[in-house]
């Protein structure tokens, strides 16, 4: 392998370190094209794998060393024996950029120790996210690094959205305030929305009024007014907002004082548990999978049925509220594992806005979201025959724009 001249030819390393997990993956920032990706799981411990997928197929290894810098590095050492187009730099997810970053930037070690100082608004995601950068600038020296950052897409709100009604030393000295998440697949998922509007329907990208919709094992929604993030649902860390697959979302901040005082629990395990053990898993008692929780609501499980009524209810309302912030509604656009694949979800969420003006249909409903199909509308034209607002599929793809800012950004170096 060796390090490419321009972004016109060659692929970007996009790097994605989790709290408990590394992705990788080598991205044709002009077409998309992944000639391999890899996946390693349960870092940290002896039970430590890398699962390698290429064109000849999918392998597993056992890395030399279990730690996000130990694996990441033996996976980047291998990288460069293997038959892979140049390298163009490396894109870096990072969760928390705080107000610091509105935008991707070059990591050099200024930025890397801001990356650092963060890590009190993140502390799962941002020192996994350090320590993968250090392991890659570790092992390719010579490529530029670039940091895309999941809060940067949401820096464009206003004062009175971002801030919460706290004392105000909490903001000025703590940073207390919301930041959101999900910005890279928010802004690439609205983009690729505003594209295909602009072509069907011929609405102005520069004043088109959508509510993006990212629905997986975690789930936020933006208002995007002309391009720009003007409220989400995430806060200070993704814990706030719509009820995801272990998260709860919204929940009145003095049930950790009751819980703390019967259970003797300290503050970080109940926080904990409302990240890892809430949510549908915790609503069903069976599952944190929409498909799971579907197939046993149908065979009558009172659970399931209760966690997918919660889920999307909760959804709905906050997709509404949203609409306050736009003034109106263009298009509802939904995608994320559930918001591109969930038929039946998709359903009963259009029958819970149908106030907006949405109005399902049925056949598109079901077709979208399939491969022959991956991005179209699920909603036909009102029985009365006034305008209203759109839903439509739009498949995200945040490595696709890591690695377009990469280049971008070692283009213009």
């Amino acid at each position: 392998m060796s390090t490419g001249e321009s972004s016109g030819n060659g692929s970007v390393v996009v790097v994605n370190c989790g709290s408990s997990s590394v992705k990788l993956a080598l991205v044709d920032p002009v077409t998309g094209e992944r000639s391999l990706s890899c996946l390693g799981e349960r870092l940290g411990t002896p039970d430590a794998v890398v699962h390698f997928k290429t064109a000849e197929g999918t392998r597993t290894i056992t890395p030399a060393a279990t730690t996000h810098r130990g694996a990441l590095a033996h996976v980047l050492q291998r990288l460069l024996d293997m038959d892979l187009p140049p390298l163009l730099g490396v894109g870096h997810r990072v969760v928390q950029g705080g107000k610091r970053f509105r935008s991707s930037v070059r990591i050099d070690d200024h930025v890397l120790a801001d990356i650092s100082d963060l890590s009190a608004l993140a502390p799962l995601h941002n020192p996994a996210n350090v320590a993968g950068i250090e392991a890659a600038r570790a092992v390719l020296p010579d490529l530029d690094h670039v940091a895309v950052f999941d809060t940067a897409f949401h820096q464009t709100m206003p004062e009175h959205a971002y801030r919460y009604a706290v004392p105000a030393r909490w903001y000025e000295e703590f940073g207390v305030r919301r930041y959101g998440m999900h910005g890279t697949s928010h802004r690439f998922v609205s983009a690729r929305a505003a594209e295909v509007l602009q072509r069907e329907t011929g609405a102005d990208p520069r004043t088109l009024k959508l509510v993006v919709a990212h629905l997986g094992n975690g789930c936020s929604a933006t208002a995007v007014l002309g391009g720009r993030s003007v409220d989400t649902t995430m806060g200070l860390t993704p814990l706030e907002g719509l009820v995801m697959g272990t998260r709860s979302g919204d929940l009145d901040p003095a049930v950790l004082e009751l819980v703390a005082e019967r259970t003797g629990a300290s503050t970080a395990e109940i926080v904990n548990q409302l990240n890892k053990e809430s949510g549908l898993l915790a609503l069903s008692g069976l599952s944190n999978d929409v498909r799971t929780l579907e197939e046993k609501a149908a065979q009558g499980h009172a659970g399931a049925r209760l966690a997918l009524e919660v889920f999307t209810y909760r959804a709905a309302k906050h997709v509404a509220a949203l609409t306050v912030a736009l003034g109106g509604l263009d298009a509802l656009v939904l995608t994320g594992g559930i918001g591109e694949n969930g038929a039946a979800f998709r359903s009963t969420l259009l029958a819970r806005l149908g106030h907006l003006g949405l109005v399902e249909d049925p056949a598109a409903n079901a077709e979208h979201g399939r491969s022959s199909t991956p991005t179209g509308r699920i909603t036909r034209e009102r029985p009365d025959g006034e305008h209203g607002p759109l839903a439509m599929v739009v498949p995200t793809d945040e490595e696709l724009l890591i690695a377009r800012d990469t280049a971008a950004l070692v283009e213009h170096r």
